[in-house]
């Protein structure tokens, strides 16, 4: 896996896993910025969203990573940001579908969804796919 550096964040329904994802990332040796939230008190998940697709459009990391209940509000608000495209993922193959085909730079996950095992395996193999390229490059390009 190239260097890495992965900007996640949650609501509060999602904040056992980003906790469960910090821990899969130390332990993988990949560099985070946490985001928040902190607490399990309810919070507004487009600030974190924003606060984590900020990151990703400067620069500041390569990939993001945001988790709430069903992971369709983060997705929602994330690709209302210029430049991200992520990918609201349920199982294995759309993770890795969404990074080979569609270069998805940021991965929304549901915590009242998906197994915390399944979360797990999702950002393992979303972290670890590459984009293909080729035919691909040019209808990722028709989305800019």
């Amino acid at each position: 896996m190239d260097k890495l550096k992965v900007a996640i964040g949650c609501d509060h329904a999602g904040l056992h896993y980003k906790e469960a994802i910090i821990d899969y990332l130390k332990f993988r040796g990949i560099e985070y910025d946490d985001m928040g939230t902190y607490t399990p008190e309810s919070c507004d998940y487009p600030v974190i969203a924003r606060k984590v697709c900020e990151k990703v459009i400067h620069n500041e990391a390569n990939r993001g990573i945001l988790v709430c209940g069903t992971g369709i509000g983060m997705s929602i608000v994330a690709n209302k940001v210029h430049g991200i495209r992520a990918a609201l993922c349920g199982d294995t193959y759309s993770a890795r579908v969404s990074r080979a085909h569609n270069n998805a730079n940021v991965l929304c996950l549901g915590s009242r969804v998906i197994g915390e095992h399944l979360a797990l395996d999702i950002v393992d193999t979303w972290l670890k796919t590459g984009f293909e390229g080729g035919r691909h490059k040019k209808r990722v390009d028709m989305i800019e």
